[in-house]
């Protein structure tokens, strides 16, 4: 039998990163799912593959399209395979985190009534990227910190 490190990045043992990794992961899969149900996402009916000129919102307030939910579906799976072992969950939260924080700052710049608002993004949207970001990285670095030697 081989014996595995946990810091080697192996799937022994339950890891707080890890616990954390599929818990954001499946949150996004739910947020996924429930962008294409009609009543939990207002104006359903204005829902476009992609673009600014959906209206269809999340609980009345997060601008989404079929591709938005698409990608919230696809960024909580990935987050669900790669919280298999330590190090797969802390890339998924620091390098998801970081991939938010940039979708923050495009979001702040792109015009939102322009074709480069393809996703599509509103102000709700960005100001959660920022906290999806940074609560992502926050994650990924604090439940992976070595503790101090104490001497």
């Amino acid at each position: 039998m081989v014996n595995r490190s946990r810091s080697a990045g192996t799937t022994a043992g339950k890891h707080p990163v890890r616990t954390a990794a599929q818990v954001v992961g499946a949150v996004f899969v739910l947020v996924g799912v429930l962008g294409f149900i009609p009543g939990i996402t207002s104006d359903y009916d204005t829902m476009q593959f992609a673009g600014h000129e959906s209206e269809a919102k999340l609980l009345g307030l997060f601008q989404v399209s079929i591709l938005h939910n698409l990608v919230h579906l696809a960024f909580g799976v990935a987050g669900l395979a790669l919280a298999r072992t330590i190090s797969g969950a802390r890339a998924y939260l620091i390098g998801g985190g970081a991939v938010y924080l940039v979708l923050w700052l495009y979001g702040l710049v792109v015009d939102h009534e322009s074709a480069a608002n393809f996703v599509p993004l509103n102000n709700a949207d960005n100001w959660l990227h920022l906290g999806l970001g940074v609560g992502m990285i926050a994650l990924g670095l604090a439940l992976t910190r070595r503790p101090a030697d104490r001497r």
